[in-house]
């Protein structure tokens, strides 16, 4: 089976630092002062998609500098290198001992995703990865579709793991199974109402799900 992972909230502890550096770019360019909440719920998306969505009424060029501004922040506060979940080395690790091959759809840039498979060691582990700079943004399941396309899989062999419902979404679209986490940026609630196959409470309760076990 091909397991297909998010990765901000899902692989990698990232939440809270992105809600950080969009409040500061938002305050930065002048912007409405936002709830932490509303930067959480548009983790997953590609970053013109989430500010657009946090600043519909925005002037085109103050989103442009909120994007700017956001990236910068980021490299900013990069001292060290995000935590990955407890659990993730491990449970990866199985998945690969037990045949299932391993992919990533990703509402980060490609850059980013891949200056983080560098800093935890982890990019031989993927047979493939998509972000959203280069294919369309979640809820579009144009990356899946790809994904399966690159590693020759149908949807049915697959399952696509996130913790929000934009991963979730997406997979629906093309009837792909999927796995919400519920230790990410949105709750459970949000999640069962997608339909997943299962909502896990740590990562490695990925191998309590029928289909991955041995």
């Amino acid at each position: 089976m091909l397991v297909i992972f998010d990765w901000d909230g899902t692989v990698c502890n990232s939440e809270s630092r992105i809600v950080a550096c969009m409040l500061r770019a938002a305050d930065r360019v002048g912007l409405p002062v936002l709830a932490p909440e509303a930067v959480s719920n548009i983790i997953g998306l590609g970053l013109p998609e989430a500010v657009a969505t946090l600043f519909p009424e925005a002037a085109s060029e103050d989103k442009q500098a909120l994007r700017q501004l956001y990236s910068e922040e980021w490299m900013a506060a990069r001292v060290e290198p995000l935590p990955l979940f407890d659990g993730v080395l491990d449970t990866l690790d199985r998945l690969l001992c037990a045949g299932h091959q391993l992919a990533v759809a990703t509402g980060k840039s490609r850059r980013g995703l891949n200056r983080e498979f560098q800093e935890h060691g982890v990019g031989h582990l993927f047979v493939a990865s998509r972000c959203a700079d280069e294919t369309a943004s979640k809820p579009d399941p144009l990356m899946l579709n790809e994904l399966l396309s690159e590693t020759c899989h149908k949807a049915e062999e697959a399952v696509m793991v996130g913790d929000t419902v934009y991963d979730l979404d997406m997979a629906a679209a093309i009837e792909m199974p999927s796995i919400g986490v519920s230790y990410g940026a949105h709750c459970p609630t949000r999640l069962q109402e997608c339909r997943p196959k299962a909502i896990i409470d740590e990562f490695s309760g990925l191998l309590s799900w029928p289909p991955l076990v041995p």
